[in-house]
């Protein structure tokens, strides 16, 4: 039988679960791959919210420069960055190495690559951005 304790914190499981997908409404419905963005005209992806992301050419192209053409079409894009509600931690999921690549390339450091996700810190985002702007977003995580 659930105590009130247990009641009182499913409710508020329940209230947080709610609030992190609406701060998140604006995710993808469906990433895309680098080499099918590549081929499009006008490179975006249709957003949870019902608005649409658009992706820059030349940031495309950067990432393309990077990549072998099997990457070019394993990467999905917006590259996701994990923003962690427990210990303001910061990640990005790389299933493949992939996006530990780029991240390498791009920061000009080798990034650490365990368990499908690199650990990134708050000085690596501002430059992180600044180049892949529109191919990255962020995710908010419980």
């Amino acid at each position: 039988m659930p105590t009130d304790l247990e009641g009182d914190r499913n409710a508020v499981e329940r209230y947080l679960m709610e609030e992190f997908r609406a701060i998140n409404a604006h995710m993808p419905r469906r990433r895309k791959s680098l080499a099918e963005l590549l081929n499009e005209e006008e490179p975006k992806i249709a957003c949870g919210d019902g608005s649409e992301h658009f992706f820059r050419k030349k940031e495309l192209a950067l990432l393309a420069g990077m990549l072998e053409e099997e990457e070019r079409e394993e990467l999905l894009l917006p590259i996701l960055i994990e923003v962690s509600s427990e210990g303001g931690g910061y990640t990005v999921p790389s299933p493949r190495g992939i996006e530990a690549k780029l991240l390498s390339k791009v920061l000009d450091m080798e990034m650490s690559w365990s368990m499908n996700k690199v650990v990134i810190f708050r000085p690596h985002l501002f430059l992180l951005r600044r180049v892949l702007k529109t191919c990255t977003q962020y995710v908010f995580t419980p």
